[in-house]
């Protein structure tokens, strides 16, 4: 996974690729749990982000997002990280709200 971790890198966050293989992604770590909007603008492949809570547990899945688009993909409560990974894998591996992400950012 790549971190997005600099000024500029949680704002461009995967746009402008046009292929991304299935076994990476992008996680944006926001510090802090928080209220959290994302988009699709010039992002050209179809993704799944995974809206993970301060303690690790999956908050939300927006399943297959549509490519483009400036419609806005919330939250929907506070979280603390956002995991961008190709459309389809949460289906592919299970993947659903309430199960625990492992990692150091995540307190439990």
């Amino acid at each position: 996974m790549e971190l997005a971790v600099s000024n500029e890198e949680p704002q461009k966050g995967l746009m402008f690729r046009r292929s991304l293989p299935e076994s990476q992604g992008m996680l944006f770590d926001f510090k802090t749990d928080q209220n959290v909007s994302m988009w699709m603008r010039n992002t050209y492949v179809s993704l799944d982000m995974i809206f993970i809570r301060g303690d690790g547990r999956i908050q939300r899945i927006a399943e297959d997002t549509e490519t483009e688009s400036d419609r806005i993909i919330s939250s929907g409560r506070p979280v603390r990280a956002v995991l961008e990974v190709v459309a389809g894998t949460a289906k592919k591996f299970g993947i659903a709200p309430g199960d625990r992400v492992a990692s150091l950012i995540f307190r439990r």
